[in-house]
């Protein structure tokens, strides 16, 4: 691996998987920073001077600056430091040559001609005294010419040290800072190959970098941080990492653990220039993917259950008729030809046409950090052959109690069998008990049962249950 003179750990917040046009014109919408490490060498002097640094990043947090000599890290003593970013335009120009004399080229009629004159305003256009005492007013021009630039404008953002130095010559510094308006996320590209007895997937990622930091980065180490990190904490250190890196093509991302968070780090160097996106392959594309399609009916459109009391309204959720969601489900695991820490992203999924071999988009879902050994589940859209019902058979409130008694049909015009999930939340009361079932079901945690069937082709099936609730009498 290369040393590089500059290192960029770029830390994102952005879940989202994507940033528009018009959400990268402003920092704000840019969720991430980056921890920049520069090396440059400069000259000293002996006794208390003055340093300029004028290479960083234009968005720096100038609280995080860290000023080092690893060659000579006794020899000097940072006195203060100041940030400065009066940087030079055409405004702040004109406003240092007030009262000094500058050339104006503008048209005068069909010619363009040079004014040079004393500078007097620049309220609704340009103010000049020429040197035969005339007062002119200039409203549009073509170009000014400026004999130098003057005294407190900078062309670059700079950083400048007062230093007690003991050492003279040339020096090497370590520069470290972090900065806002850099950020990164995944892309996942995913082709699925469906059969009536097997469902594979091949799958791709790229990471997409972003850097509107106001500094641009040539041959810079890489490295990419993935984890939910509390700012207010102290910055993670090297000390932190507890895994070697998990080994890869030379030109792809490494792996390793840092702290509670993990580290991808690209073993070669690249250029990052400012106001610029880049695409990197992070994965390389991995075959035959083990995965499974789930088609799952959840008639009730219930995703949580909170109980606070029993209720026995008797139209509560009783009839309800809803779509069928589909699922695309695989394990991030060694066995499964997977197995690494996946960050955050959007993960876009194409089906592979068999009579043709042509990609078709089914439909896109995105992903949290996702550990080894996970599953995934990305929901790509509902059903348009397999539909659902749900409807209530049977209701009974008793003092105490309730019986109520459910039928799910579900209903198959696909030209083969299909396997659905009806998932049923059990939300009248914490206390219950399936029964009747004609069809064996999963307890899936306190309140929530799923039932898994077969439904053959061009055809129905029904699924019924009955639940019982039960509650102290002080419980109403």
């Amino acid at each position: 691996m290369s040393q590089a003179d500059n290192s960029i750990t770029i830390y994102s917040g952005n879940h989202q998987g994507h940033l528009n046009q018009d959400q990268l014109q402003n920092i704000h919408n840019i969720a991430g920073f980056a921890v920049v490490k520069q090396i440059k060498e400069a000259s000293f002097k002996q006794g208390v001077f003055s340093l300029a640094f004028d290479d960083v990043a234009a968005h720096i947090d100038p609280t995080t600056v860290s000023f080092d000599l690893p060659e000579n890290p006794n020899a000097v003593s940072v006195l203060d430091q100041n940030f400065q970013f009066d940087l030079v335009s055409s405004d702040k120009l004109l406003q240092k040559y007030l009262d000094q004399e500058i050339t104006v080229n503008h048209d005068l009629g069909e010619q363009s001609i040079n004014t040079v004159g004393t500078l007097l305003s620049t309220s609704g256009g340009l103010t000049l005294k020429t040197a035969d005492n005339q007062i002119t007013t200039i409203n549009t021009w073509n170009q000014i010419q400026f004999p130098e630039l003057p005294g407190g404008l900078l062309t670059k953002p700079t950083l400048v040290w007062l230093l007690d130095s003991t050492t003279k010559g040339t020096e090497t510094i370590e520069l470290t800072y972090q900065t806002k308006g850099m950020t990164w996320w995944s892309d996942y590209i995913i082709n699925l190959q469906e059969s009536d007895s097997d469902c594979t997937i091949n799958m791709t990622s790229w990471v997409t970098l972003v850097n509107k930091s106001g500094a641009s980065f040539p041959a810079s180490q890489l490295k990419l941080i993935a984890g939910d990190i509390n700012r207010a904490k102290p910055n993670v250190s090297n000390h932190m990492v507890r895994e070697s890196f998990t080994k890869t093509a030379d030109n792809q991302f490494t792996e390793q653990s840092l702290f509670e968070y993990h580290l991808y780090k690209l073993p070669r160097l690249i250029d990052l220039p400012n106001n610029s996106t880049k695409q990197i392959q992070m994965l390389q594309n991995t075959h035959d993917i083990q995965c499974e399609k789930i088609l799952q009916f959840n008639g009730s459109q219930q995703q949580t259950v909170n109980y606070h009391r029993p209720i026995t309204d008797q139209n509560h959720l009783a009839r309800n008729e809803a779509k069928i969601e589909a699922f695309l489900s695989f394990k991030n695991s060694t066995k499964n030809k997977l197995g690494l820490p996946l960050p955050a992203g959007r993960v876009r999924v194409n089906s592979i046409d068999s009579t043709d071999g042509s990609l078709e988009f089914i439909g896109e879902d995105s992903i949290d950090h996702t550990a080894k050994n996970k599953v995934i589940t990305l929901k790509l859209g509902n059903s348009f052959d397999v539909t659902g019902k749900r409807k209530q058979k049977h209701y009974e409130l008793l003092k105490n109690s309730i019986t109520e008694q459910f039928e799910i049909t579900i209903d198959n015009q696909k030209p083969t069998a299909q396997w659905v999930e009806i998932s049923e939340p059990l939300y009248r009361w914490s206390n219950w008990t399936i029964t009747h079932h004609n069809t064996e079901y999963e307890k899936i945690n306190s309140s929530r049962i799923k039932f898994k069937i077969k439904v053959p082709a061009e055809s129905s099936k029904a699924v019924t249950y009955t639940v019982q609730y039960q509650w102290p009498e002080h419980q109403k």
